[in-house]
């Protein structure tokens, strides 16, 4: 009988051994434990003719189905199992723990690896992620208006060693209409939570973690609640830049772009932006004159962020000028004021 362990002992191990997610490749490609390898019991057809037969026939029939699908690749499935597992080591899991990844695992038993199982499944790995977002922890949330440059900041504080949760990379998304360019596809919004929780799980909650002010929902992806909570209830640095570095500063990293995308992005905020100005915008994009496009839509970002502020506890936020654009010093400069606050 495999050993069978909970989610939080299960992902401990999973930094040392291979997880193997039996569930169909559709499962897995909609969100999985990162860094897991799907060896799937069932195609995506298999197991949507196996659950078929489960309604129509009853359990026994799904699985003499189950089992004419299975029979032939075990041979494959051991293999690809033995060359991921080094040391004969593997953990395994299907959706709810059940038939399975029970029958992976004894599979693999058989042929002489060490299999443990995920009470629960991927189900149970879920809830655990989802609840450590609840745990306290001391955020430093660091913010300004758009094109402050602050994603270059947080990761000049993260070099100088201090915990970072980049919610923006991890989204592969800038939070604004233009949050897309340049930016790898997105996750589906499932697996968007794993990575963000891979990240926050190993971060010592006793100590400060820098995270960038964010609206809760990143292109698709959103900040679970619990997290979401917690920023909004932190004190907010934020950042005061002159509008002309950070017009600069947004020129420098759009002006590569393709037209057509910077188009895309402006229409879609021009209900907010207005006709006029979106002609101009459109106009100036083809003109190539990036610096008055950055100009208009940077009213617009501010006027949105300045509500956003507006909703913060008062006295909950604290203004550092900066006259440049230094992220390493303004790094430098952060860490000491806050240690000394």
């Amino acid at each position: 009988m495999p050993n069978q362990i909970f989610a939080e002992e299960f992902l401990t191990l999973a930094e040392q051994q291979p997880v193997i997610d039996v569930r169909s490749p559709a499962e897995w490609e909609q969100g999985h434990i990162p860094g897991s390898i799907n060896i799937p019991l069932f195609s995506n057809e298999e197991r949507a003719r196996v659950g078929t037969r489960y309604k129509k026939a009853g359990k026994e029939y799904a699985v003499e189905l189950g089992l004419e699908f299975v029979g032939p690749k075990m041979i494959d499935f051991v293999r690809k199992a033995k060359k991921e597992a080094k040391e004969k080591r593997v953990l395994v899991h299907c959706w709810r723990g059940g038939m399975r990844s029970a029958s992976m695992a004894w599979l693999f038993e058989t042929a002489g690896l060490e299999a443990t199982t995920l009470v629960g499944g991927y189900k149970a790995y879920r809830k655990y992620i989802r609840d450590q977002f609840a745990q306290k922890a001391k955020l430093v949330v660091l913010g300004g208006y758009t094109g402050s440059g602050k994603t270059d900041i947080l990761k000049a504080i993260a070099q100088r060693g201090e915990q970072f949760l980049d919610i923006e990379g991890i989204a592969h998304h800038k939070g604004s209409a233009f949050g897309t360019i340049g930016q790898l596809p997105q996750l589906s919004n499932e697996h968007f939570e794993n990575k963000l929780a891979q990240a926050w799980l190993k971060f010592d909650k006793s100590k400060q973690i820098w995270v960038e002010d964010e609206s809760r929902n990143l292109g698709i992806n959103g900040i679970p609640d619990p997290l979401f909570q917690q920023m909004r209830m932190a004190k907010l640095w934020r950042i005061n830049i002159p509008k002309e570095l950070r017009i600069r500063r947004l020129v420098k990293e759009y002006a590569f772009i393709d037209k057509a995308m910077l188009v895309d992005s402006v229409h879609k905020i021009e209900r907010k932006l207005g006709g006029l100005q979106t002609k101009q915008c459109l106009e100036a994009i083809a003109q190539e004159d990036y610096s008055f496009v950055a100009d208009i839509t940077l009213d617009y970002y501010d006027k949105g962020y300045e509500y956003g502020n507006s909703k913060r506890a008062t006295g909950s936020i604290v203004d550092i000028i900066i006259d440049n654009d230094e992220p390493v010093e303004t790094a430098k400069l952060l860490i000491e004021r806050i240690k000394s606050s």
